[in-house]
């Protein structure tokens, strides 16, 4: 395994920069759990850390509990919740039968709204939750008169869309397994991934908007169907109002599918564990891997993490800035499983400048607003003020370590009763290992709390639990969310390699973490990261953490190499701010405030500039392709150009000359 990290780390700070209001920690939904829990097992929790102890000791009573607090509703009722601890292969619940969709629309208000659908242009219309139904019915009903049945792999090119959520939800009604990708794929991107599915039916997508434009398509719609031979059938959904594609095989329009007759939404039963959806890794290692998540699990799951971490209940809108190429639009979807509802929006969140993603949010009623870490120090860079008018209850931020100034300026933006939770999971588990909690103080740089009934630790080398320092993320028990198998992997030989090969029976996830003494969580990125330098192992976001807060610096990357001589070069690339270029003076500053705020082992060798940071399409930097394309491979090798945004500017670290002796 990959040597730990040799620096201690909490986020270096001593008072939370939240902390909940005790009168509103006693009414969370939280609270109201744990107090039933109490009582039907005799004991007592002192504090979240407590409860989230017992949870994971008590893994069967626990996910009981959740079972019986959601009222979750299946065929027959459970009689066993674990009848297999062994992983990979847990079995939850064996034996029962349910749907997602039958959770999604049990006892809703036909009339409120569900779903509000946003572009960039400014165009909006809403579903109310009968409305939502009635079209996921008809959908439904064209499915099934085009032969699709339970099992069959429906897949989508689709921006983030109000189509895209009526698909995927008369998809699971009847059984099949959806996957689905953004329009700004390129067709080979899409195929790459949706083709091992060998997909009998494809919804195409006309289009999406970005940065002030409308992107027709078509032509890479029906390239993507020419890569699909298993496709039988071809919907367009004209989302910016194009024609269909041009196609062997007959394009019905999304219109004339919600016209189709039908009957009452009755959703098809399925066992816990049947294939509701296929995500895909990353892709920066071959081929992305298809994870299969199933029916039961992400029901319960997300029920827990929405309505028991988050807080969240009917009276909620979250607006989540993501795409559909992203976990994170699955989790906004399942918004929908308590009750409350969405927005949707389409667009870039920073044009014409990043107050956009606000103005959306205030427009639209939001009452949690996520997005990525970079995307609040943008607003910071930019001078943006949150408008006053909102309705938010909550911040949430994903998708890479969350600075800690990214919160003082969420507070100096929206005061001390406005909680900045951040989560840290993956697409692997389609949920989260690390996030918030409604009874628990909030710190900068930290992620409050460990997920109930999740088994999340940090091991050192010799697989032993550390505290107070850096290790390895893992978690030592099932949870419903792992995947169900990965695609096309008959003997589950990938899945193993993939999770279980470093520490066998329990689950690595590939980042570095530390637990801090109070239970929190610091992630220090991807463990196949880490820099070692003259013996010292460094996590590369505390490099990024200091440098990415100086204005000049749009965004970094640091990467070490090993050389001949024995000796290790250091670099530090970094994109700038419009035209600025790196001199002098802006290295000595930089360096300057890594031996400062980090410690003189955290300058680099060398500071180079480059037009921007490549990533993948989730926006995770390409730290580990980018070290091996330093070292010489051939960058065909590894990594795929079309999981990343812009693979063109993988040409310029192709060019750089690595010394080949230490200095």
């Amino acid at each position: 395994m990959p040597a730990i990290p040799d620096n201690t780390a909490s986020s270096g700070v001593g008072a939370p920069v939240w902390v909940p209001d005790p009168k509103d920690a006693a009414r969370s939904r939280l609270a109201e759990f744990a107090a039933l829990i109490e009582d039907a097992h005799g004991t007592r929790f002192h504090d979240y850390d407590d409860l989230w102890a017992w949870t994971v000791e008590h893994l069967e009573e626990f996910w009981a509990a959740a079972w019986d607090y959601f009222d979750m509703r299946s065929e027959p009722a459970p009689t066993t919740v674990l009848a297999s601890a062994e992983m990979p292969g847990a079995t939850w619940f064996p034996g029962v039968n349910l749907n997602y969709v039958s959770h999604v629309f049990r006892e809703r208000d036909a009339g409120a709204v569900a779903v509000v659908e946003v572009t960039e242009p400014g165009a909006s219309r809403s579903l109310t939750w009968g409305a939502l139904e009635d079209q996921v019915a008809a959908v439904a009903a064209a499915l099934t008169e085009r032969g699709i049945k339970r099992g069959d792999p429906v897949v989508a090119y689709i921006p983030n869309c109000a189509a895209a959520i009526v698909a995927f939800l008369a998809t699971a009604s009847v059984g099949a397994v959806w996957s689905c990708c953004g329009p700004d794929y390129a067709a080979e991107a899409a195929a790459n991934r949706l083709a091992q599915l060998e997909p009998r039916l494809l919804l195409v997508a006309d289009g999406y908007h970005f940065g002030g434009r409308a992107f027709d398509r078509r032509d890479e719609g029906a390239r993507l169907l020419k890569l699909l031979p298993t496709v039988e059938h071809v919907v367009h959904v004209a989302h910016l109002g194009l024609p269909p594609i041009v196609a062997d095989r007959h394009v019905a329009t999304w219109d004339e599918v919600l016209a189709t007759a039908h009957d009452a939404l009755a959703p098809t039963p399925v066992p816990f564990d049947h294939p509701l959806w296929v995500l895909y890794s990353s892709g920066t290692t071959g081929i992305p891997k298809g994870l299969v998540h199933g029916h039961g699990a992400v029901t319960l799951d997300y029920q827990k993490h929405v309505g028991l971490q988050l807080d969240a209940s009917a009276a909620d809108r979250m607006l989540w800035y993501t795409t559909t190429n992203w976990m994170m639009w699955n989790f906004a979807v399942n918004m929908l499983l308590i009750g409350g509802s969405m927005v949707a929006y389409d667009g870039s969140p920073t044009h014409p400048t990043p107050d956009r993603l606000w103005e959306v949010a205030v427009e639209h009623g939001a009452t949690i607003l996520g997005a990525s870490p970079g995307y609040l120090q943008a607003c910071e860079r930019h001078g943006t003020q949150v408008p006053s008018e909102h309705q938010l209850r909550m911040i949430g931020a994903t998708g890479s370590p969350v600075p800690p100034a990214a919160f003082h300026w969420i507070r100096a933006q929206l005061g001390d009763r406005m909680p900045l939770v951040s989560m840290s999971g993956g697409t692997d588990i389609v949920s989260a290992l690390a996030t918030g909690s409604p009874t628990k103080p909030i710190w900068p740089g930290e992620l409050s709390a460990r997920p109930l009934g999740v088994a999340v630790d940090t091991w050192n080398e010799s697989a032993e639990p550390v505290r107070g320092t850096v290790g390895e993320l893992v978690v030592t028990k099932p949870m419903p969310t792992m995947p169900v198998k990965l695609w096309n992997d008959p003997d589950g030989s990938r899945y193993r390699a993939a999770y279980f090969d470093v520490y066998p029976g329990v689950w690595r996830h590939g980042d570095w973490a530390t637990i801090t003494e109070r239970g929190s969580v610091v992630i220090h990125g991807r463990s196949d990261a880490t820099l070692n330098r003259n013996g010292i192992r460094l996590g590369s976001a505390d490099i990024y953490e200091v440098v990415e807060k100086l204005p000049e610096v749009a965004e970094a990357l640091v990467v070490g190499i090993d050389l001949p001589d024995g000796g290790y070069w250091m670099a530090l690339f970094v994109a700038l701010e419009g035209d600025r270029v790196l001199d002098d003076d802006l290295r000595a500053l930089i360096s300057d405030e890594l031996r400062v705020h980090a410690s003189r082992r955290h300058v680099p060798d060398a500071i180079l500039q480059v037009a921007a940071i490549p990533h993948t399409r989730t926006g995770k930097k390409l730290e580990v392709p980018i070290k091996r394309i330093l070292q010489g491979a051939d960058p065909e090798q590894v990594v795929s150009r079309d999981a990343i945004d812009d693979p063109t500017l993988l040409e310029h670290f192709e060019k750089i000359d690595v010394p080949k002796t230490s200095a």
